[in-house]
C-alpha cells in the first residue's frame, strides 16, 4: 500500500516523472481545477496517470485532439473552471492550435499541459520530436518550458511555477501552456519510486490543503475607481442612449444590465450571446428592423452608447455604431481586449457588468426617450409569417422558440440567423457560440464539453460544412447524460459565400468557395450511434426536435435548397424595407 501524507498526497510514484505530474495536478487542484481532457500517447503516460489516480479531478477522453481542445473549451465555459488538457508530444500539440486561439479571444481558462521530448531528442531525427517550445505564439498568455524531472530542482519550483501561471491568468484570463519534458522511464516498473525526502521540504503543503504560493488578485477595475466616475456618470445618463449588449456568459449579470436599461429608460439591444437576446425587454427584431428607415431614424437620436461585451454578431448594428456621431461611448467588458473595431469607445472600463453597475451611482427612474417598441412590430409581424416556411428561416425561428437548457449556435450562417430570429421567451435560455475568432471548426466537441457541465438539454445548431469539419467528434456524443440535439442545417456546401462579393463567374463561386459536397449525414448518425431524422416540413422539424429535446441524443438534419436562404433573406430585407 502506498504510503500517504496527512493530506492524502502519495509520497511514492511509478518513477520521477510522475511525482512531479502528481504535483503539478495537485496544484491545479487548490487553484480550482477540477476538469481533465485527455487524448491517447505515450510521452504522456506520467501526466495521464497521474490524472486518473487523483480522487478529486473529472477525466474525459478523446482520440482527436482538436476535437478534445474544444472540448475543453466547452467545459470551462460551463463550468467557470479552469480546464486542463493533456496531450502527447509531437503534431497531437500543433492539433490544439485552434482550440487555443478561441481561448484567447474569448478569455478562457484552459491550461495545456504538452508532454515533449528532452531537448537531447530533438533536431536528430528521432521520433514524434518537435520543437514544442512557445509552440503557440502570442495565443497563450503564459508559456513556461519546464526541464526534465530532476530530483535536484526543488519541488518549490515546480508549484511556485504553476501559482504563478495560474496567478497570471485570473489577471489575465486565458489560455496557458506548460510544455513537460519526460526522459524515459514513461511507465511503472517493478518498484515505487520513494520521494518522501524530496517532498519533506514542502513543509505544510503536505499537511493542509491550500495551494503553495499565496498570490492575491484582483481582477477588473476596483469600485472605488469607477465610483469616481460619477459626475461623468451622471452627466452621460441624462442624454438620450441606448445599451447594446455583446457577448456575457452568465445570466445573472446580463438580467442587472436589462435592470440597468430600465432605470435609464434606454432601449436595449442585446445579441444572441448576451444571455439577454430573447428577454422581453430587448427590442428582439433590431438587426431586421434597421431595413426600415423610420426606425433606424428613430435609434439615430441616440447621443451616447453604453456596451457591455465585445464581438457583436449583427453587421447592421456594427456599422449603424460605426456611422453614428455619438457624444461618448462606453464600453464595460472583464477581457483587457480593444473590442473596439470601429474606434469609437471613448472610455473603456475592464470589469463584469455586475462590478460596474453596482458601483454607479443610482439615479431617478427615467421614462423612454424612444417609440422603438412600436417601430418594429411591423417587422415583427413578417418574423412570425417567415418563421411558417419549411427553410433555414423557420427552423431556426422554431429553435430559439422551443429550445431548452442551452444553445450552442455555429458560426457563419447559423449565427446570423438565430441574432435575427426567434421570440420574446419566459423561460430562461442559455446561449453560447464561439465568436473569438468565429471558425467552423471544434463546434460538435465544444457543445459537447458544454453539455457535460449541466443537468439541462442542450442544442447545437450549425451548418453542414461546421458538421464535415468536426465529424470526429459525433463520437463524444453517445458520453452525454442529458438530451443532446445536433440540428445540421445542410445547404450542400458553404452557402453564405451567395450573400457575400465573392467572384461570380464561370464555376468560381461553386468550386472555389461554396465548394458542394452532395453528402448527407444518415450514415454518419449510423456509425456514431445516434438516432436520426431528416424532416421533410416544418411541423415534422418541430415534432422530431421537441421529442429529442426529452431523452438520448439525436442528429436532425435539414435539408435545404442552397440558394433558399439568401433569397429569402433578399426578399424579407425588402419586406420591412416596403419595397
Amino acid at each position: 500500500m502506498t504510503a500517504l501524507t496527512s493530506n492524502g498526497f502519495a509520497k511514492a510514484h511509478a518513477t520521477f516523472n510522475h511525482v512531479w505530474a502528481a504535483l503539478m495536478l495537485e496544484e491545479l487542484y487548490r487553484l480550482g481545477l477540477r476538469d481533465v481532457v485527455v487524448a491517447p500517447g505515450s510521452r504522456s503516460s506520467p501526466l495521464t496517470m497521474a490524472a486518473s489516480e487523483h480522487t478529486g479531478l473529472r477525466c474525459h477522453c478523446h482520440f482527436d485532439e482538436r476535437g478534445l481542445g474544444f472540448m475543453a473549451l466547452g467545459i470551462a465555459r460551463g463550468s467557470h473552471r479552469p480546464v486542463v488538457i493533456i496531450t502527447t508530444s509531437g503534431t497531437a500539440v500543433a492539433n490544439l492550435y485552434p482550440a487555443v486561439v478561441e481561448a484567447n479571444l474569448l478569455g478562457v481558462p484552459l491550461i495545456v499541459l504538452s508532454a515533449d521530448r528532452p531537448i537531447e531528442l530533438l533536431d536528430n531525427g528521432s521520433n514524434q520530436a518537435i520543437d514544442q517550445r512557445d509552440i503557440f505564439s502570442r495565443h497563450t498568455i503564459v508559456h513556461q518550458d519546464l526541464p526534465p524531472p530532476d530530483a535536484e530542482i526543488k519541488a518549490a519550483f515546480l508549484l511556485s511555477t504553476i501559482d504563478q501561471a495560474v496567478y497570471q491568468q485570473r489577471r489575465t484570463p486565458g489560455p496557458i501552456h506548460i510544455n513537460c519534458r519526460y526522459r524515459e522511464p514513461l511507465y511503472p516498473g517493478d518498484g515505487l519510486v520513494d520521494a518522501s525526502d524530496y517532498l519533506t521540504p514542502l513543509g505544510r503543503w503536505l499537511t493542509d490543503a491550500s495551494p503553495w504560493s499565496d498570490w492575491p488578485w484582483s481582477h477588473g477595475q476596483t469600485s472605488t475607481a469607477i465610483s469616481a466616475l460619477k459626475n461623468e456618470w451622471e452627466a452621460f445618463a441624462q442624454q438620450c442612449g441606448i445599451i447594446v449588449v455583446g457577448s456575457i456568459d452568465d445570466p445573472q449579470q446580463a438580467q442587472q444590465v436589462v435592470a440597468l436599461a430600465k432605470q435609464l429608460g434606454w432601449p436595449l439591444l442585446a445579441d444572441v450571446q448576451s444571455q439577454l437576446r430573447f428577454d422581453p425587454y430587448n427590442l428582439i427584431y433590431f438587426d431586421l428592423a434597421l431595413h426600415d428607415e423610420r426606425f433606424s431614424a428613430e435609434l439615430a437620436k441616440a447621443e451616447v452608447l453604453l456596451q457591455f461585451g465585445g464581438r457583436l454578431i449583427s453587421k447592421r448594428l456594427t456599422q449603424f455604431i460605426a456611422h453614428q456621431p455619438w457624444q461618448d461611448v462606453w464600453l464595460v467588458d472583464p477581457l483587457p481586449q480593444r473590442l473596439d473595431p470601429d474606434y469609437c469607445v471613448k472610455r473603456r472600463l475592464i470589469s463584469s457588468p455586475a462590478n460596474v453597475i453596482a458601483a454607479l451611482p443610482t439615479l431617478p427612474e427615467q421614462a423612454p426617450w424612444h417609440q422603438l417598441d412600436s417601430l418594429q412590430r411591423r417587422t415583427s409581424q413578417l418574423v412570425e409569417e417567415w418563421g411558417t416556411a419549411f427553410s433555414e428561416l423557420g427552423v431556426c425561428h422554431q429553435i430559439a422558440r422551443l429550445a431548452a437548457g442551452q444553445l450552442f449556435i455555429g458560426n457563419s450562417l447559423p449565427a446570423r440567423l438565430m441574432n435575427m430570429l426567434g421570440t420574446h421567451r419566459q423561460t430562461p435560455l442559455r446561449v453560447l457560440a464561439n465568436r473569438g475568432a468565429s471558425g467552423i471548426d471544434g463546434l460538435i466537441a465544444t457543445a459537447y464539453g458544454l453539455s457535460s457541465t449541466g443537468s439541462e438539454p442542450t442544442t447545437i445548431v450549425l451548418g453542414d460544412t461546421s458538421a464535415l469539419h468536426d465529424l470526429n467528434s459525433l463520437a463524444l456524443l453517445k458520453q452525454a447524460t442529458q438530451p443532446l440535439v445536433v440540428v445540421i442545417l445542410n445547404n450542400d456546401g458553404g452557402s453564405i459565400f451567395h450573400m457575400l462579393p465573392v467572384p461570380k463567374e464561370g464555376e468560381l463561386l461553386e468550386r472555389y468557395y461554396r465548394q458542394p459536397h452532395g453528402l448527407n449525414f444518415e450514415y454518419a448518425a449510423k456509425m456514431f450511434g445516434l438516432s436520426y431524422s431528416v424532416p421533410c416540413a416544418l411541423e415534422a422539424f418541430v415534432m422530431d426536435y421537441t421529442q429529442a429535446l426529452k431523452a438520448g441524443v439525436t442528429l436532425i438534419e435539414v435539408n435545404v435548397p442552397h440558394q433558399q436562404v439568401a433569397d429569402d433573406l433578399k426578399a424579407l430585407g425588402a419586406a420591412i424595407r416596403g419595397e
